[in-house]
């Protein structure tokens, strides 16, 4: 899909990944938009991108409020006049820590944010989306979704249902004007954490170096790369591309070298 002149509706649009996927767009001469939490955020994605008049609309929603998601859509037609895509990149981690160490709330809250706020989405614009000639439809889950990663057990099963929705979306869509993409990062240098309220001592590899993570902007390359090119499936990162293929080849395997890689990190 060309992105040009295109109205893209980007959640997560107040920082990290989010942000930087809304720069791109606007770069490439995309109408956007941008839905977060923080108004503070929107402001100064707004600033960053310096859009020319028109080009940008923000929206402070929380996207786990079903009312409100369902009140977006008015909203961006009347900015745009149109909706060409949604792009789900907002998302939060919980505690490092064991699944028999959280509380229900605090799953609740995760699945409410990545699985719950995707599928909002989703359901509210496919309507809109499926009118246009040409659209997309893109979601972001993780190599968590792929791989479970002790201590972020809610959250891999948030990324994992979010994984499978969107694989199901792209069986039912075939044939109509919707391209449907699921987004695998790897590790990225965002501020997820402190974006989730949670703290997380330093991680380190063995021999003391921090781990190697993409950057934001590269990350938001790819995403929009992906929109462009109506690709399926995105996996960002090598850890990310390693992950996949070792799941297919050797899921236990997998599994384990996970569980080891974060004993060793972060004790868990």
């Amino acid at each position: 899909m060309q992105v040009k002149d295109k109205v893209l509706v980007v959640t997560g649009g107040g920082n990290g990944i989010g942000r930087e996927v809304v720069l791109e767009l606007i770069r490439r001469g995309g109408r956007v938009a941008a839905v977060d939490l923080s108004g503070e955020g929107l402001a100064e994605t707004a600033m960053l991108a310096a859009a020319p008049e028109g080009r940008l609309s923000t929206h402070e929603v929380n996207v786990a409020d079903r009312a409100a998601v369902e009140a977006l859509p008015a909203q961006v037609l009347e900015a745009h006049g149109q909706v060409d895509g949604i792009l789900n990149i907002a998302g939060i981690i919980q505690r490092f820590v064991h699944i028999d160490e959280l509380s229900i709330e605090e799953i609740e809250r995760v699945m409410a944010v990545n699985f719950w706020g995707t599928l909002y989405m989703d359901k509210t614009f496919l309507p809109l989306l499926k009118a246009r000639p040409e659209a997309c439809l893109l979601n972001v889950s993780s190599m968590g979704g792929l791989v479970p990663v002790p201590g972020q057990g809610a959250y891999g099963a948030s990324k994992g249902a979010v994984k499978l929705l969107t694989e199901t979306l792209y069986a039912e869509l075939r044939g109509t004007s919707v391209a449907v993409t699921v987004v695998f990062p790897g590790g990225v240098g965002t501020n997820i954490t402190g974006n989730s309220g949670v703290e997380v001592p330093a991680l380190t590899t063995e021999g003391g170096k921090q781990p190697k993570v993409t950057a934001p902007d590269d990350a938001a390359r790819q995403i929009v790369d992906a929109v462009a090119q109506g690709r399926f499936r995105v996996l960002i990162g090598g850890d990310a591309r390693m992950l996949d293929r070792l799941s297919r080849v050797s899921p236990t395997r997998a599994i384990t070298t996970v569980a080891d890689q974060m004993k060793k990190m972060l004790g868990i």
